[in-house]
C-alpha cells in the first residue's frame, strides 16, 4: 500500500498547476529568461529563484507564491546567475559582473565573477565577494557546486582573452576557484584544461564547465569542445587536477546547436553526482543534447568509477518521432539518489515554434527514464528573442522543482511546477 501512495502521488503531481514566478512585457527589452532555482536544505518551504539580468525571488511556501525584487552589487549584476545552497540553509547567487553599469559600453564588464549572500531565505543579500579578476580578459559562463561535507563552495568557468575575437591566438580555457568560508573570500583562479578553444563563443570554444562533488569530496568538472565533451577531476579540494584532458564523449555537432525559432541555443554538459546512501551513491552522470540522429535528443553517460570509464550514451527522451528536445539540465534528489531532467520538447506539436516542457525522472540511476509534460499550455518561442542559455532544477527529499522559460501573449515570465515525489 505504501508503494501504491507514492506512485498515486507522483502521478498527481505531474498535474499540479504551474507556478509564474516573475514575467515581463517583451515590449519594454529583454525578457525574463535564463532561471535558476535552489530549495533550502534546512526550510525546504523556503524557496529561491533568479533570472537575468538582476532579478531575485523568494518563495516561503515551497513555490506557490513568491516576492520578487532586484539584485544589486556594487560590481554589477550582469545576468547568467546561478542560485546554491549550503547545508547551514544559506543561499547564494552567482552573476556576472558590469562594475561600471555601462554595461557593453565599457570595458570592464565581465571582468570577475560576483558571489552575493543570503542569510535570511533571500530577503537581503551581501554586496558580494568576487573572483577571477583578470582585466582585460572577460570573465563568463560558471558555474558552482557544493560540498556537503565542508560547506566548501567551487566555482568553474570560462575566461575568455578577448570575448568574441576571431583572432586565432586569443583562448578560452577553464578556471577553477573555491571558498573555504563560506564564499567570504577565493582562491586564485586556477587553469584546469590543457586544451584551449577560441574566443568565438562558439563548438571552438571551450565552454559549459558545470562542477560537481564525491562523497568523498573529489571534484568533477566536464565541458564542451570541438564536439566532444571532456572531464577533469581533483582529489584534494582543487588544488590539482589530472595532467591531461579526458575526453569521455562525443557530442556530434558540438555544443552550438541549431534549434529552429531559438536565437541561440546550446547543448552544453552538466555534471553530477549522488550523494545519497542509495545503491547508486557515487556515480556520475554528465547530461548533454546533441543531434547524431537528426534531431536533437537529451543524453546522458555515467561511471562508477570516478570517471575513469563510462557508460555508453543513452536517451533521456523517449518519444519515437524526429522532434527535437533540448535546454536540458540534470539533478539528483540527494536523500535518495533519483534523478530529475527538465527540458524543452516538441514532440507531438504541429507547429515548428511550438514548444513543451518535459520532466524525465530515473529511480534506477538513469538506466531508464520516464517522460512526462509539465506545462499546462503549449508555447511558441519567437526567432528574434533572446530565450537564455539554460533552464534549471532542484530537488530535494521527493519535492522536485523545475524551472524554465516560456512565452505567453506577448510576455515572457518564468514558471516553476510543484512536484512531490516519493522521498524513498
Amino acid at each position: 500500500m505504501k508503494k501504491l501512495i507514492a506512485l498515486l502521488v507522483c502521478s498527481f503531481s505531474l498535474q499540479a498547476q504551474n507556478v509564474l514566478i516573475g514575467e515581463s512585457s517583451l515590449l519594454l527589452g529583454r525578457g525574463y529568461c535564463e532561471p535558476s532555482i535552489t530549495i533550502n536544505p534546512q526550510n525546504p518551504a523556503n524557496v529561491v529563484a533568479a533570472c537575468i539580468l538582476d532579478k531575485v525571488f523568494y518563495s516561503n511556501d515551497s513555490g506557490k507564491t513568491w516576492q520578487e525584487d532586484e539584485l544589486e552589487s556594487p560590481y554589477g549584476v550582469w545576468g547568467d546567475p546561478v542560485l546554491l545552497s549550503d547545508t547551514a540553509g544559506n543561499h547564494y547567487y552567482f552573476h556576472l559582473s558590469d562594475p561600471t553599469g555601462e554595461n557593453w559600453s565599457s570595458e570592464e564588464i565581465l571582468d570577475r565573477i560576483v558571489a552575493q549572500k543570503s542569510i535570511d531565505g533571500g530577503k537581503t543579500w551581501s554586496e558580494g565577494t568576487y573572483m577571477g579578476l583578470n582585466h582585460p580578459k572577460d570573465q563568463d559562463k560558471h558555474w558552482v557546486a557544493l560540498d556537503p561535507n565542508n560547506n566548501n563552495i567551487y566555482t568553474t568557468w570560462t575566461q575568455f582573452d578577448d570575448y568574441g575575437s576571431e583572432d586565432s591566438t586569443a583562448q578560452s580555457n577553464i578556471l577553477f576557484s573555491r571558498s573555504t568560508d563560506a564564499g567570504e573570500t577565493w582562491s586564485e583562479a586556477l587553469q584546469i584544461n590543457q586544451i584551449p578553444g577560441t574566443c568565438r563563443d562558439d563548438d571552438s570554444t571551450t565552454e559549459g564547465a558545470v562542477p560537481a562533488v564525491g562523497p568523498d569530496g573529489t571534484i568533477y568538472v566536464s565541458w564542451a569542445l570541438n564536439e566532444k565533451l571532456y572531464f577533469d577531476r581533483s582529489s584534494d579540494g582543487g588544488k590539482t587536477w589530472l595532467a591531461e584532458d579526458k575526453i569521455v564523449a562525443e557530442q556530434p555537432g558540438g555544443w552550438d546547436i541549431d534549434v529552429y525559432g531559438i536565437s541561440r541555443a546550446n547543448g552544453m554538459p552538466v555534471t553530477v553526482c549522488d550523494l545519497s546512501d542509495s545503491e547508486y551513491s557515487g556515480r556520475l552522470y554528465i547530461n548533454w543534447v546533441d543531434d547524431r540522429n537528426g534531431n536533437y535528443d537529451v543524453w546522458v553517460i555515467s561511471s562508477d568509477d570516478d570517471g575513469d570509464t563510462w557508460t555508453e550514451a543513452l536517451t533521456i527522451n523517449d518519444d519515437l518521432d524526429s522532434a527535437d528536445q533540448f535546454f536540458s539540465w540534470l539533478c539528483v534528489d540527494q536523500s535518495n539518489g533519483s534523478l530529475y531532467a527538465v527540458f524543452y520538447d516538441r514532440r507531438g506539436l504541429e507547429g515548428l515554434l511550438e514548444t513543451d516542457v518535459y520532466l524525465a525522472s530515473s529511480q534506477d540511476g538513469g538506466k531508464t527514464w520516464k517522460n512526462e509534460k509539465i506545462n499546462e499550455e503549449t508555447f511558441r518561442t519567437i526567432p528574434a528573442v533572446f530565450f537564455g542559455d539554460y533552464n534549471h532544477i532542484s530537488a530535494h527529499n521527493g519535492m522536485v522543482r523545475p524551472i524554465w522559460t516560456a512565452i505567453y501573449g506577448g510576455r515572457m515570465g518564468i514558471y516553476t511546477s510543484l512536484l512531490q515525489f516519493s522521498a524513498e
